[in-house]
Order: C-alpha cells, then structure tokens, then sequence
C-alpha cells in the first residue's frame, strides 16, 4: 500500500507533471536520489505507468471526434480477439474500451474534419470483424477531461 509520502509525491506529479526531479525533490523535502527510488518503486507496483504527452488533436487539424459504440456477433468465439486486433490498426483509433451490457465495445476515433470521419468509417470501421450493430456519437465538446483524483 502506499504510505504518505507516495501520496504525496503522486499528488505534486499530478499538479504539475511537467516539474523536473530535482524540482520535485526539493518541493518534498528529499534528495533527488531518494525520490528516484521511490518513483522506481510506484512504477514497480504499476502505480505510475510512466510519462507521457497529452495531445491536443484540434491543435493538430483533427477537428472531429467520434465515439462509436459497437456491438459485435458473439456468435463466433474469437469475436473480441479478432475484432480488437483489427480496430488496433487503425491509426486514427485513439481509444478502445470494452464493456459488459448491450454494448460491447467503444472506439474513439479522431479525423481532421466530416469528409476525413467519413473515409475512415467507410474504408476502416466498416471492414472491422464481427460488427453486429454500431453507433455513433459526435463529440460536441469536452466538459470535462481529466485524469488526477484525491491522492
């Protein structure tokens, strides 16, 4: 389990995970080496999955989002295996989620404007194994899109 200074080594990287180590080091009271260490040991315990950079799409042309919901024919048992496999390929797919319910499967998939959504739908999500039904879902705007919780 995690004692309190973990926690409070995951809420400082969660207000501000662009601090450098010694930064965060010195914020804490400690030695850079020791916060080395107990970073290593968070990533150990699949605590912290690592850095990464969180990318404005828009910033980048991809001005449209779409969530699709997708149910798939469960008929064939490798219908999940072989329905993820493929949806994996396909580079403007940002997310994959799977669920237990009436829907299986969402798929977040970004595009540059309506003409660009409707090549990869046609071209890309339409070709995907096992689709029994889909629905799609145009995101209007993003409220809310964080990722840090009360440590």
């Amino acid at each position: 389990m995690l004692d309190d200074l973990d926690r409070r080594i995951l809420r400082q990287m969660q207000a501000d995970p662009d601090m450098s180590l010694p930064d965060l080091a010195d914020r804490l009271g400690m030695t850079s080496s020791r916060l080395g260490r107990r970073i290593d040991k968070l990533q150990e315990m699949k605590v912290l999955r690592g850095q990464r950079a969180v990318i404005n799409w828009r910033a980048l042309g991809y001005a449209v989002e779409v969530s699709l919901r997708v149910t798939l024919d469960k008929t064939n048992p490798r219908a999940f295996d072989e329905f993820l496999a493929a949806a994996r390929e396909i580079g403007e797919v940002i997310e994959i989620q799977t669920f237990l319910g009436r829907v299986d499967v969402r798929l977040s998939v970004i595009a540059r404007d309506m003409s660009h959504y409707q090549d990869i739908y046609r071209r890309h999500i339409l070709t995907l194994p096992h689709i029994a039904d889909i629905e799609a879902l145009m995101q209007v705007a993003a409220i809310k899109a964080e990722e840090t919780l009360p440590i």
